[in-house]
C-alpha cells in the first residue's frame, strides 16, 4: 500500500554536496518518523538520520554538522542534504519511514525503499 522512492544519488569529490530525496506514496494516513539509513559493502546498514512528526531531528555522530534532514509534509517527502562529503560516506543510502496506511485500524509499520548509491571519490 505504501512505497518509498529515493533519488539524488550520484557520484561527488569528496567536498562536495549531494541532496537526497524520498517520497512516499500510496495509501498513508500518517507518518510517525522517516529517516535515512545507508550501507556500505561488508558493513552493516546503519543510520544516518531521522526526523519525527513534530520535528525532532537525529543523527549520527559522524554526519553531525554536515548533514541536515528535512521533511515537506505537504509532499510526503524527505530529504537528506549532505554537505562536505567523505569517502567514507560511500554507501547505498536507504529510505525509512514508519507509515500507518489506514486510519482505521492505525497500525504503524516499517517501510524501506529502494536505496540509491552516493559515491564519493576522486
Amino acid at each position: 500500500q505504501v512505497q518509498l522512492v529515493e533519488s539524488g544519488g550520484g557520484l561527488v569529490q569528496p567536498g562536495g554536496s549531494l541532496r537526497l530525496s524520498c517520497a512516499a506514496s500510496g495509501s498513508i494516513s500518517s507518518i510517525r518518523t522517516m529517516g535515512w539509513y545507508r550501507q556500505a559493502p561488508g558493513n552493516q546498514r546503519e543510520p544516518v538520520a531521522s526526523v519525527k512528526s513534530g520535528g525532532i531531528t537525529t543523527y549520527a555522530d559522524s554526519v553531525k554538522g554536515r548533514f541536515t534532514i528535512s521533511t515537506d509534509s505537504a509532499k510526503n517527502t524527505v530529504y537528506l542534504q549532505m554537505n562536505t562529503l567523505k569517502p567514507e560516506d560511500t554507501a547505498v543510502y536507504y529510505c525509512q519511514a514508519i507509515i500507518a496506511a489506514v486510519a482505521r485500524p492505525l497500525v504503524f509499520r516499517d517501510y524501506w525503499g529502494q536505496g540509491t548509491q552516493v559515491t564519493v571519490s576522486s
